[in-house]
């Protein structure tokens, strides 16, 4: 099983994105799939959004 989490600030939505520890990604709306991402992908996606890459 799982522990998916989303971020504190859509912690109301039901619309957002969830992430799995070791699993990947996956939209709310649609828990049953999910997108696999790998540890090393998801922390350069984080690095470039800390960057500002994604404003």
């Amino acid at each position: 099983m799982t522990n998916w989490r989303k971020s504190s600030y859509s912690a109301t939505a039901n619309q957002c994105v969830e992430v799995g520890h070791g699993v990947g990604v996956r939209d709310s709306k649609a828990p049953a799939t999910h997108l696999p991402v790998s540890a090393v992908s998801w922390a350069a996606f984080l690095g470039e959004v800390k960057r500002g890459a994604a404003d």
